[in-house]
């Protein structure tokens, strides 16, 4: 067993402390929507209300677009505290859990702070970061309690498909363990009004659909610039689900109300919401893949769908590169080694589109400023 435990996270510290520049690339999500964006005005909002386990008309609007019950929501304050309430209430101090590499910093830091024993399988660079059922297998055991995995994958905005993950299930169930799956970029593919079908028409439902083996975490942050309300939420059986809320009554016992109510607000509007975030996303894909077409000092597996893009640097460190690029050049990405992976780097394309064309521009100014020092 591991015992030391981890007591914060780096990069939610670097985040908060260093990421922050004119032209931020850093970010994963949608640019920000504004009270005025929900038609909501003060008289919308109370500070006090009723609240046992679950708003009632916040539990209602997450069944009907998680196409499931009441019973199986949890509600959190946005997805990294749902990624802790769920994992809190799955693991003991001393389990294995088996995590992706690369993966999000913040879970691994968990999955240490809560004491687990750590295994690791890998997304390869090679074969365009897909989850590879063999390679999970290959690192499961008898004592493996969790897998954990993200989808689409951070960093790299790698979709897992249907099949791929119904064979994680098979070897789940022969081990006895369950799997977290932190969906909050696939919110991302989904028509709104409850469809369950890519816009592309490939069908990729909730992993919760597939048995109950899964528990899901997701949010309205990423998907929709909704991160102020901080509306988020867990999938899991009923059983489960009682057990994190009586859990989250050591951690979080009464929400924000005012909170639950803009989710709720939000939660009616969201065909409006995504078909805006569609739109400046089917922009910025094509700026960013314009970028990458007039590089060759990148390496790239170039996602399909979301708003995260993690390119290998042929040429140079990938911290110097970083460095110059904030100095120099007032612009900001995600470094790679906060991913395990220290010659990549993370775009996100989420931002406004002129900011994204200032931003790539600057990146390439900073590349070639690095292979001409040469």
């Amino acid at each position: 067993m591991n015992r030391e435990r981890t007591m914060s996270s780096d990069y939610m510290n670097w985040a908060k402390t260093s990421s922050q520049a004119r032209f931020n690339l850093a970010t994963s999500g949608l640019a920000s929507c504004s009270l005025a964006d929900l038609n909501a005005t003060i008289g919308d909002l109370e500070i006090n209300g009723v609240n046992p386990y679950g708003y009632e008309p916040l539990m209602r609007e997450l069944a009907r677009k998680s196409n499931t019950t009441p019973e199986c929501i949890v509600t959190a304050v946005g997805a990294s505290f749902a990624n802790h309430l769920a994992m809190a209430a799955l693991v003991e101090p001393g389990d294995e859990v088996l995590i992706e590499h690369p993966g999000y910093e913040l879970i691994l830091s968990l999955a240490h702070y809560l004491g687990c024993n750590v295994k690791r399988f890998h997304r390869r660079f090679e074969t365009g970061f897909k989850l590879d059922p063999a390679d999970v297998e290959s690192n499961v055991t008898s004592r493996t309690r969790l897998i954990v995995l993200t989808n689409l994958h951070n960093p790299t905005g790698v979709l897992t498909d249907e099949n791929t993950l119904k064979q994680i299930r098979e070897i789940a169930l022969r081990v006895g363990a369950r799997i977290l799956v932190d969906e909050v970029y696939l919110e991302m593919l989904y028509v709104e009004g409850g469809g369950r079908e890519l816009e592309e028409g490939v069908s990729v439902p909730h992993c919760f659909a597939l048995g109950p083996e899964f528990v899901v975490t997701t949010s309205l942050t990423k998907a929709y610039g909704l991160s102020g309300i901080r509306c988020g939420w867990i999938l899991a059986s009923p059983e489960l689900a009682s057990k994190m809320w009586l859990l989250n009554d050591l951690f979080g016992a009464t929400p924000v109300h005012p909170g639950e109510l803009l989710s709720v607000l939000a939660l009616r509007q969201l065909d409006k919401i995504s078909a805006r975030a569609r739109a400046l996303l089917k922009t910025n894909r094509q700026v960013l893949l314009e970028f990458l077409d007039s590089r060759d000092d990148l390496e790239t597996v170039r996602p399909e769908f979301g708003t995260v893009v993690f390119p290998r640097l042929r040429r140079g460190a990938v911290e110097t590169l970083c460095s110059l690029l904030r100095d120099k050049y007032d612009t900001t990405v995600v470094p790679g080694r906060f991913f395990e992976m220290p010659n990549q780097f993370r775009i996100g394309i989420g931002c406004d589109s002129e900011m994204l064309a200032a931003g790539l521009n600057r990146l390439g100014q900073a590349l070639d400023e690095m292979t001409n020092d040469k």
